[in-house]
């Protein structure tokens, strides 16, 4: 068997796309092997527990993209509703520039379809749920926002992240996001 160099990165690529696109159940593993154009030797050596460790790969290798990207906001902004509003007008480029195929909705595409049948993925989902709200609270804490309205404004700002790339995924346009990045910080003040 010769793995090709690249055939993990392929796998995960073929995976992410098919899970988003298909669906976690209607996803199967000869069907990402045959779109990954990698060895089936491949996805059990870099997955030897199959199809749910590969989900949980895609989830995470998600996860820290986007946790990357709102950080950097974070870090590189004045405020956290600046921050937010940045982040969400730099998902709505990102639609546009891959005609709202490429961008995938954070971790609920897994996360609705699995959590009745895999604790660990949906352990997972919510661990990443949990971050972003983490480094949004402690963001707006550290403007002087009192730490329990801070965790209920995280969570609706990612629960509004969320629903607007569901929209603009389904629209194929932009608008809800923007609508999103105008309400942002009157959901923050």
């Amino acid at each position: 068997m010769s793995n090709k160099p690249n055939s993990r990165e392929a796998i995960l690529d073929t995976a992410s796309r098919l899970f988003f696109t298909q669906g976690y159940h209607a996803t199967g593993l000869n069907q990402i092997i045959k779109d990954s154009d990698t060895p089936k030797g491949s996805l059990y050596h870099y997955f030897p527990n199959g199809k749910e460790q590969l989900a949980l790969t895609c989830i995470n290798r998600t996860s820290d993209a986007v946790t990357q990207k709102l950080r950097c906001e974070l870090d590189n902004n004045r405020t956290t509703a600046d921050a937010l509003v940045a982040f969400v007008l730099g998902m709505a480029m990102d639609g546009v520039n891959s005609s709202f195929k490429g961008i995938v909705p954070f971790s609920s595409w897994v996360a609705v379809e699995t959590s009745c049948i895999s604790e660990d993925l949906r352990n997972t989902c919510q661990s990443v749920f949990m971050e972003w709200q983490g480094d949004i609270t402690a963001s707006l804490v550290k403007e002087g926002a009192e730490p329990e309205s801070a965790e209920v404004k995280a969570s609706a700002v990612i629960s509004l992240f969320e629903g607007a790339l569901h929209q603009a995924m389904t629209f194929r346009n932009e608008q809800p996001l923007l609508a999103a990045a105008r309400v942002i910080p009157a959901v923050l003040s």
